[in-house]
């Protein structure tokens, strides 16, 4: 009678340890490969992106709708009052003016809150993660608030200009060319370029009403700093290159309105240089402050 029997043993050690350098890699896990498309991303992306804030939040809706209403109920109600003769010595768009020297204060402030907004509720700190590159998010937030802002103002000033071109463009008015609308569409570009100006501020201040009060007091100060200087005959020449060079009486020169001092319109092309080099400036020093400051 036998005994029970053993279990057997493995005769080959290898077959349980696995053979030398092969044990580790086979319980690695493989990379993973996504099955979706992952392009690289670029700057379409993030102007995508600043496109559906923009048309997301109700300050824009607030902001551009005020200058609407501005600019054409001004300007229609200007060309409801004028005849055909009050466009013999100014051109077409002239009513457009009036409500655009009111209007381009909406436009500072949509410039001001399309960044500042971001800081105030720290919307910014997302929008950088899922963008670090600062330059790319800064370059299409000029975009497309300069492209939505442009479009608006030319918009308003076209809707007041064939008003009064249709209302008022007979024989009596005299005649009109293509200039004063080059001019008007130029009078556009210049507010667009302080709405700009009022962004890249707003992106260096990264505070609202700082940033607002700052571009209020750039549109409004130098008239009446300039008017205060010509009282006294030393800085009368100062004060009249201040009032000669300043934002308010630069619309009026490229909408072709004379200057009320001097009977002539200011120089449109030293204007707009005027405005694209201090803009340039503060675009060039909020790249910096971007690019270097925490958020």
């Amino acid at each position: 009678m036998t005994g029970p029997t053993s279990p057997a043993r493995p005769t080959n050690s290898t077959s349980t340890t696995g053979t030398s350098g092969t044990s580790g890699t086979s319980d690695r896990p493989k990379s993973y490969s996504s099955p979706l498309e992952t392009p690289r991303p670029h700057l379409g992306h993030a102007v995508a992106s600043e496109w559906t804030k923009m048309i997301s939040v109700r300050s824009t809706v607030w902001t551009l709708g005020s200058l609407v209403l501005l600019v054409v109920g001004i300007g229609v109600l200007a060309v409801s009052e004028t005849r055909s003769a009050d466009y013999q010595e100014v051109p077409l768009t002239a009513p457009a003016l009036f409500g655009l020297l009111v209007g381009q204060i909406p436009v500072m402030v949509l410039g001001v809150l399309t960044i500042t907004s971001e800081y105030g509720t720290g919307m910014i700190r997302t929008t950088l993660t899922a963008a670090p590159d600062r330059a790319r998010v800064l370059t299409a937030k000029y975009l497309v608030f300069a492209g939505v802002a442009f479009a608006a103002i030319a918009g308003s000033v076209a809707v007041v200009g064939l008003s009064s071109a249709i209302l008022r463009g007979g024989a009596g008015a005299g005649k009109h060319g293509g200039g004063e609308w080059a001019g008007a569409l130029a009078g556009c570009v210049y507010v667009t370029l302080l709405g700009i100006l009022a962004l890249a501020i707003g992106a260096m201040l990264r505070h609202s009403a700082g940033a607002i009060a700052v571009m209020l007091g750039l549109v409004t100060l130098p008239p009446v700093i300039g008017g205060m200087l010509s009282m006294w005959e030393t800085l009368a020449p100062l004060g009249s290159v201040i009032l000669r060079y300043n934002a308010p009486v630069a619309i009026m020169g490229l909408f072709g309105l004379p200057n009320a001092d001097t009977g002539t319109s200011p120089d449109g092309v030293t204007q707009v240089l005027l405005i694209l080099l201090v803009t340039g400036a503060a675009v060039a020093g909020s790249y910096a402050v971007v690019g270097r400051r925490d958020v």
